[in-house]
């Protein structure tokens, strides 16, 4: 099935009480069209978005700590009570070196947290291949919010080569056309964000992304 995850980033149509219901829509448009949409939320809002919908949600970020004096950190239990069931990590608005990485991987497993660790290029999701991660998302950052990663097929198909696992990719998501162009490359499925979100009517952008 296509895995479609909607990171809510920090937009204000997507933030609070606008968070949730930006989820029940996904939610609704999930069971009606009987496809896999899942949500990455603030960690203000991983609580009230959890308890509003039955969908996957994520984190969009938590740190490697243990409970005690981390002031300002993400700690994952408090990630996991909350009811996300896993953690977004290195996404290129924050991205981490290897050895953060490796430990926040550690702890999501811990607890049974899934992870889905963002790349910039394929090469660098097949680096990231060895942390085995629910999925690796190649994400262009030049490409984010411009145009779709699907009109350069070519990274697509590297990375579909390079990583041979579970992939998504991410970039300029916003059509039908779009998704389509990724699943036909072997992908799992698309990351996306702005195209929704930010969507004057963000059910008909998630109905027109199934469109195919």
């Amino acid at each position: 099935m296509t895995v479609i995850i909607v990171n809510f980033k920090t937009y204000p149509q997507a933030t609070g009480a606008k968070a949730e219901e930006l989820a029940r829509l996904c939610e609704k448009v999930a069971c009606e069209r009987k496809v896999d949409i899942r949500v990455a939320v603030q960690a203000a809002d991983i609580y009230r978005v959890s308890q509003a919908v039955n969908i996957p949600v994520y984190a969009q970020h938590m740190d490697s700590i243990t409970a005690g004096r981390n002031t300002g950190f993400i700690l994952p239990e408090a990630v996991k009570k909350a009811g996300a069931i896993g953690t977004l990590i290195n996404h290129s608005e924050h991205q981490l070196d290897d050895e953060r990485i490796a430990k926040i991987v550690a702890r999501a497993r811990e607890l049974g947290l899934k992870c889905i660790i963002c790349a910039e290029t394929p090469e660098r999701g097949a680096e990231l291949l060895k942390y085995q991660p629910e999925f690796i998302a190649v994400e262009p950052p030049e490409m984010i919010a411009k145009v779709s990663v699907t009109t350069k097929p070519e990274i697509i198909r590297k990375a579909v080569e390079l990583i041979q696992g579970p992939l998504l990719v991410g970039a300029g998501v916003t059509t039908g056309a779009d998704v389509q162009k990724a699943i036909e490359l072997k992908t799992q499925g698309v990351l996306l964000a702005s195209s929704v979100c930010k969507a004057e009517d963000p059910k008909a952008a998630l109905e027109q992304l199934l469109d195919f």
